[in-house]
């Protein structure tokens, strides 16, 4: 038997999955030495592994917030990521490109 209930008139619209958010980060693309790249931001609580960054040799700890970055052209892999820290990224055009660190 159908029920005789009329819809609420708080019924909630539906809102599509956000796949991006529960991945725990916002996604960009910036350029660095001439190359588009793919940026996206990882939050403290999703850091659970150390990584170097590529900006200044040192660890990036588990917990502590900064990016993501592959390149943008595309779908490359999981060697072709790099942990920055935030920090670094914003300041990568302070530096030579090619990995070398003055």
């Amino acid at each position: 038997m159908p029920s005789r209930r009329k819809p609420s008139k708080h019924a909630r619209e539906h809102v599509p999955l956000d796949v991006t958010r529960i991945q725990g980060g916002s996604t960009r693309e910036e350029t660095y030495a001439g190359t588009r790249w793919t940026v996206r931001s990882v939050s403290g609580a999703s850091a659970t592994r150390a990584y170097l960054c590529p900006g200044c040799s040192q660890d990036v700890p588990p917990g502590l917030p900064h990016v993501v970055v592959w390149p943008a052209e595309g779908v490359g892999g999981l060697g072709d990521r790099r942990h920055w820290h935030t920090g670094c990224w914003q300041r990568r055009d302070a530096r030579p490109p090619g990995n070398a660190y003055r």
